[in-house]
Parts: structure tokens; sequence; C-alpha cells
């Protein structure tokens, strides 16, 4: 006897298998025999996929300038995991800590390395922010929480003080057993080639298809040799859509020249979502098809491929014993109209529609599940 059994869910491959589920983690993969507490069979007309996880967000609600609610960004819009990009420092991380336990999308979060977090937009402007203390000891009171720590490294941010904030907190990571490190990239100072030679292995670059003059493509359309070389060493590439952060063209050219993201992220917070261009993960996820990427490719980067790039190594694949953490989808061929960060619409084909979310075995019907009565549990 089963906690949960889904039957013929279509995977993004196209094949169809069922699920068992038993004490929040994924039992059974393949053909279920037996039964469960609950059931549902999904005929091969719905997909299904690992948790989605949302790599870059800023749900604290209490921020002043990017702030949100969980469960708006997470498990009502299909997404089981969400990891707030910095919104929160050393000064209030215990507190986002205690007002995520009420929420039923798992959240975790990436320290922003400046003490007050995103209080103002220029936290790294004085490098007396930077406590290496106040890290050290946040990081030792939440190690389940605090996965990573984040920089924002554009000219708006650390001011005059140009690439000293990253040499701060490549001095940080070392210091805190190399947890990965998130760099924000936007307008310089300081350049995109100073910020990249200085990363390492595991390191993630945010924004990579942004399409400010400081991007990864040099103005004859070729990916920076710094960006390159970044790569090579093993450094991954967030999307980070947000407000200001990505182009239809820098990525379209990129992925066409095989610089595939490594993860696929929102930035969302509660004036792109509610008013674009972002609006949830998945309509972030669906302008992919219309730059050459395929659903398999899409949603390795939102479940596999971003667990690894934060160490969250019970999520994303569908194994035996893996956390149970699932999104049921469907995929609709219709024409809808996609906004990028820098005005420019495109009309694409394809739509992704998230219909559930299950979180440990706990299931959740989306917006867009409610809206179409499309389970009866």
């Amino acid at each position: 006897m089963f906690d949960l059994i889904i039957r013929r869910a279509r995977l993004p491959d196209g094949s169809l298998t069922d699920i068992a589920v038993q004490q929040g983690k994924i039992a059974v993969l393949g053909e279920v025999t037996g039964s469960a507490t609950q059931q549902c069979d999904l005929a091969g007309r719905y997909w299904l996929s690992a948790g989605w996880i949302d790599s870059h967000v800023h749900c604290y609600p209490k921020s002043p300038i990017y702030h949100d609610e969980a469960d708006k960004i997470g498990v009502s819009t299909g997404v089981t995991t969400v990891v707030d990009a910095g919104s929160t420092g050393a000064d209030d991380i215990d507190e986002f800590y205690q007002l995520t336990r009420n929420a039923s999308t798992q959240v975790y979060a990436l320290l922003n390395i400046a003490r007050t977090g995103i209080v103002t937009q220029n936290e790294l402007a004085d490098m007396k922010q930077i406590d290496k203390v106040g890290v050290r000891d946040a990081v030792q009171r939440l190690p389940g929480f605090i996965i990573g720590i984040k920089a924002r490294m554009s000219s708006s941010v650390v001011g005059a003080n140009g690439i000293n904030p990253l040499i701060r907190a490549k001095e940080i990571q070392q210091e805190n057993g190399d947890l990965p490190l998130m760099v924000h990239i936007g307008n310089n100072p300081p350049d995109l080639d100073e910020i990249a030679d200085l990363l390492t292995r595991g390191d993630i670059i945010t924004h990579c298809y942004n399409g400010k003059p400081n991007r990864i493509l040099t103005p004859a359309g070729e990916l920076r040799a710094s960006v390159s070389r970044a790569i090579q060493r093993g450094v991954r590439l967030d999307v980070g859509h947000g407000s200001a952060s990505f182009s239809f063209e820098v990525a379209r050219v990129a992925i066409s020249q095989g610089i595939l993201p490594h993860s696929i992220s929102s930035d969302i917070y509660c004036r792109n979502r509610l008013n674009g261009p972002v609006y949830t993960l998945a309509h972030v996820m669906s302008k992919f098809f219309n730059v050459g990427m395929t659903l398999p490719q899409i949603i390795a980067c939102v479940t596999h491929k971003a667990a690894e790039g934060l160490g969250l190594h019970s999520k994303g694949r569908l194994e035996p014993g893996m956390d149970a953490d699932l999104t049921i989808f469907d995929l609709k061929e219709e024409t809808c109209l996609f906004t990028d960060s820098e005005g420019q619409s495109v009309a694409g084909e394809k739509q992704l529609v998230p219909l559930a979310a299950i979180v440990a075995g706990h299931w959740f019907i989306t917006d867009e599940g409610k809206k179409h009565h499309v389970f009866d549990l």
C-alpha cells in the first residue's frame, strides 16, 4: 500500500510511466502494481516531471524593494522549490527563515554578502556592509536553509567599489565550505571580463542573456573569451529573467552557438509577476521554445540541472529514493505573445501550463488546474 500512485504520466521524452510515492519519497518508477491511499490516472494526456525548481526568486515579504509570497510564485504555479537570491543578508535571514516555515513551497536562500540584503539598490557601495563574521554565523545557524551566497555585481549596486565586493565574496565562499556563489551581472563597471575571470567551478552567472552592453556576447555576436574560459572551468549560466535582464536576441544568438543555460529561473517578485514580463516560471520556460530549446532541455533546466547547481541532492530527478516533488503540466499548442525585458515581443506556438505541484507527496492544484477542473481529488 503506497501513499500515492500516479498512472500513465507522460514524461518529457514522450514515454509513459507510473510513479508511486511513500512517506514523501519516490518509491517506484515504472509499472506499479498494488494500491494506494490516493491514485490519479493521467491517461497519457498530461505531462509529469520532477518538481520544478526556480533558482532565482525574491520572496522575502518584508523587503522594501523586491518582495512576494513563496506560495504565490511556488505551488500556485507548479513550482515545488524556490531559491531566494539575496533578498536578505545576515541581519534579516533568521526572520526570513521563520516566515517561510509555514509555506507549502519549499524555500531556500542565497545569502546576500551585504548584511542588510536588498534594502536599497546599492547595498555593496559601502564595503563595511560586507561582514564576514555575520555571514559565517548565519551559515552556521541555518545550514539547511542557506544553500549559497549572492553578490550583485553591477554599477548601480557596487558604486565606486568596482570588482572589490566580488573579491570579498570569493573569500567568504572559501571560508564557508565553498558554498555556491551566484553573481548578478548588469551594467558596468565592473566589466564582465573582470567578473568572469574571478569565477571558479560551480559559481553561477545570473542574468546570463541580458541585453545590456556588459553582456556575454561581443558586438559581433560571439561569446566573450572570458565567459568561454569561465564555462570551460565549470562556471554555470542562470537565466534570471527579471524585469530588465532577458533579451530574446541575445538568447537566440547564444543558444544557436550551443551556449545553453544550466538553469532557467524567473527573478520573479510581485511587480513583474503581476505586470510582466515574467508572470510565472512556466511563462519564462515557454519563451525558450522560441530560441531553439526542446521540451527535455527546458525541463532539465528547472529539475536536475538546477538541483545540481544548488547542491539540492535529493531533488530534481525521478528516481526511487528522491524527494517526491513533482510537477504535472500541459503543453498547449496555441499562439501566445511573449515579451522580453527589452520590450521585444515574439509570437510563440507552445505554452507550458502547470496543473499541479506535488511536494513531498502532498498535492497542490495550481491556479490553472483549478480553472480547468483537471483533477477531481
